[in-house]
């Protein structure tokens, strides 16, 4: 379809609940429990309700605009209304590519959807279409309805607290969803794909940075699916002529340059989210500080070590991958910085990009996290001429503090 009806658009507060992510614990707010339970209430009767209309008019085939291969690339972005998949489409789009994103809005934005349609208003660029990568007949009628060239396949379920606590959950979202998608694939002679995997697949090496030759014995559910999707990948382009490459993601953190997009978690999954979005959380008072989960790794300063890379670097990375894709070839590269950071630095840095004194406490371990993982990116410098450009911690924060205030409530105005 063209596009979701603007008619539909919705906003969701910002509810402040108790919530955790990697190393870091969300305060509660002295917002009453009641209001903020009928917020949330409200916004997902409304995301539904948009979710139920968009399918009314996603499903038509009259609505498919890219039905035919004509000299340009027509890349599916799955995920493409979540984070890293929208900040991916916006580059796609940019460098001439057509577009499809294909996303059930279970975790994606509808919001940065239309950005993307204001952007590139223009005839045969981009469409939305709803649909889940679970529902095999809904992904067979996307690829039989459309010339794909290629698929960059981001959607997924990804928070490791959260692996922990529905492991069934994250298999099947992941791992069968991701062998749906290559069926259809195969089934419509899709040649070429670039793969969203995780640092989570190394679980905790014995010695540091990794490579991509680390050995992968992941430890949480989340990254034990992504390791079975890699497999599944190799197996199958050992078979046919399959142009793949995966790309192994260290922790993703900023916003576009431009200020076009951002992060912006739907309210009832911001207790998962990345910890930036809990730094920012915190120095605009949305929760009353941060609470930092573990001081007694065996790190620097005893708190967890992670590689922040920056969604513009890693979305350039994609790029490249795309373009020296190679039949019958599956290659895997690490995408980071090469710098590991620890929890405290991170905070450290936030404070001084937001200017805001954000109060911290420090608890006990949050099972499943790991002390610390950083990358060498030497072979994805070597092989795709790539490197990381934003790697001040403190100045990509400052970028997202920039988006973050100019869209105190994601992007949409409060409605509630």
């Amino acid at each position: 379809m063209p596009g979701s009806p603007t008619s539909r658009r919705r906003n969701q507060s910002r509810a402040s609940r108790s919530w955790t992510l990697a190393g870091m614990d969300y305060g509660v707010s002295g917002r009453p429990r009641s209001q903020i339970a009928a917020k949330v209430v409200v916004a997902c009767s409304l995301t539904v309700l948009c979710m139920f209309m968009l399918r009314q008019s996603s499903t038509a085939p009259e609505e498919v605009i890219f039905p035919k291969h004509d000299g340009v690339m027509h890349v599916l972005v799955t995920g493409g209304a979540g984070f890293i998949g929208s900040h991916a489409a916006l580059r796609l789009l940019e460098d001439n590519h057509r577009v499809t994103i294909v996303d059930n809005l279970s975790r994606g934005n509808l919001g940065a959807v239309q950005k993307l349609q204001q952007l590139f208003p223009e005839p045969d660029r981009l469409q939305f279409i709803l649909a889940d990568l679970g529902d095999s007949t809904a992904v067979d009628h996307l690829f039989s309805s459309n010339a794909i060239d290629a698929v960059m396949h981001f959607a997924a379920v990804a928070y490791v607290g959260e692996s922990m606590e529905e492991p069934l959950r994250y298999y099947k979202n992941i791992t069968s969803n991701t062998l749906i998608l290559l069926e259809a694939m195969k089934k419509y002679d899709v040649k070429k794909l670039i793969y969203s995997s995780t640092c989570a697949t190394y679980g905790e090496p014995e010695k540091m940075p990794i490579t991509e030759e680390t050995p992968q014995k992941p430890i949480n559910p989340y990254g034990k699916a992504k390791k079975m999707s890699e497999d599944m990948i190799k197996d199958y382009a050992r078979t046919t002529d399959l142009a793949a490459t995966i790309l192994r993601y260290f922790n993703v953190i900023g916003s576009d340059p431009e200020g076009r997009l951002g992060e912006a978690p739907r309210p009832e999954l911001r207790h998962h989210g990345r910890i930036s979005g809990a730094c920012f959380d915190a120095a605009m008072k949305v929760i009353p500080g941060l609470q930092v989960k573990g001081t007694d790794y065996e790190t620097k300063d005893g708190t967890c070590v992670r590689d922040y890379i920056h969604v513009t670097d890693l979305v350039d990375a994609h790029v490249k991958a795309l373009e020296k894709l190679k039949p019958s070839k599956v290659s895997i590269y690490n995408v980071g910085t090469g710098q590991g950071k620890s929890v405290k630095e991170f905070v450290d840095a936030c404070k001084a990009a937001t200017g805001v004194n954000i109060s911290v406490t420090y608890l006990d371990r949050r099972p499943g996290d790991y002390a610390e993982v950083w990358s060498d990116p030497t072979k994805i410098n070597n092989e795709l001429n790539w490197s990381a450009k934003y790697v001040d911690l403190t100045e990509t924060l400052a970028m997202s503090w920039k988006w973050q205030q100019a869209h105190p409530n994601g992007y949409h105005p409060v409605a509630l």
